[in-house]
């Protein structure tokens, strides 16, 4: 299946699931995702707000800021993106693909101060391997890590265990991704000396 066909099938699966069971995804998804002790050692987490279907790190995000942790947000510049912070409920403005960012008004924070990045997927593999939305934003912000793959931020990708694929097709500029966690599990792809 070419990628085109992948994202359109993978997108059509997740948009399927009903409320309950986002919710529930969701829920279960940070329960995973509070244990690992690379969550815990972190002070400055970056988010999204989900989309077309996408896991929800919501929940997530509340509990992060429940624990004094700082969370911030993407926002698109033209062919990257920064990371704004958000505290949970302050008024926020719609990008170019109508999702929301914080307002221009809130410094954002260098991506390599980041301790810890959780990204939207369309698809994922257990060698990391990301399908995203084909924009290639995450993939230009984080080109240093082809160089430096242990520097931070961690790099977690965030999806519903039914966007599993045996072995995705990459590309030169793919940046993989340290960890993937999903409602079901957490896998480690790549062991980081933090």
């Amino acid at each position: 299946m070419n990628k085109a066909a992948l994202r359109s099938h993978i997108r059509s699966q997740r948009n399927a699931l009903s409320s309950l069971q986002q919710r529930t995804a969701a829920s279960n998804l940070c329960n995973q995702i509070v244990k690992l002790p690379e969550y815990k050692r972190a002070r400055h987490i970056a988010l999204y707000f989900a989309n077309d279907g996408e896991i929800s790190p919501h929940h997530l995000g509340q509990t992060a800021r429940s624990q004094q942790k700082k969370t911030y947000y993407p926002v698109l510049t033209r062919q990257q993106m920064i990371f704004r912070p958000y505290k949970g409920r302050q008024k926020l403005m719609k990008n170019r693909f109508n999702i929301p960012e914080p307002l221009p008004r809130y410094r954002a924070r260098q991506v390599r101060e980041l301790d810890i990045v959780f990204l939207p997927l369309v698809a994922f593999d257990e060698e990391g391997n990301r399908l995203g939305m084909g924009g290639g934003f995450y993939d230009r912000t984080f080109a240093f890590k082809n160089q430096s793959p242990f520097v931070r931020p961690l790099l977690i990708g965030l999806a519903h265990q039914l966007q599993q694929q045996g072995q995705l097709i990459t590309e030169a500029w793919d940046i993989p991704l340290d960890m993937i966690a999903t409602d079901k599990e957490v896998i480690t792809v790549r062991h980081r000396r933090w």
